[in-house]
């Protein structure tokens, strides 16, 4: 069974950056895919980013390409999400999850849902 636990949440000005980290333990393939998905108060979460552990599949939200990269580090088990030019909107829990089945950005087809990191960027 995979479980994933976030970690490097933080508070930032905007223009700022922060890199989240994502560690995962259990069995994994290289064909897995990890994702990160975010939500914000009042909102529904939404996807962010994913990526295989292969690297062959990256896939990014329009709100943060450009800003936002995916990375993985296959010997550690760590998917890293690295967020530059942030901006207020982008305050929310960021969580990550393992694909399970069907597209690589529904929520739906992602389980092994972590706990969450916060990040909040002040205007």
């Amino acid at each position: 069974q995979v479980q994933v636990a976030e970690s490097g949440g933080g508070l930032v000005q905007a223009g700022g950056s922060l890199r989240l980290s994502c560690a995962v333990s259990g069995r994994t393939f290289s064909t897995d895919v990890m994702g990160w998905f975010r939500q914000a108060p009042g909102k529904e979460r939404e996807f962010v980013a994913s990526m295989s552990w292969s690297g062959a599949i990256i896939y990014y939200a329009d709100s943060v390409k450009g800003r936002f990269t995916i990375s993985r580090d296959n010997t550690k088990k760590t998917v890293y999400l690295q967020m530059n030019s942030l901006k207020p909107e982008d305050t929310a829990v960021y969580v990550c999850a393992r694909h399970n089945s069907g597209d690589v950005y529904s929520q739906g087809n992602f389980g092994s849902w972590g706990q969450g990191t916060q990040v909040t960027v002040s205007s």
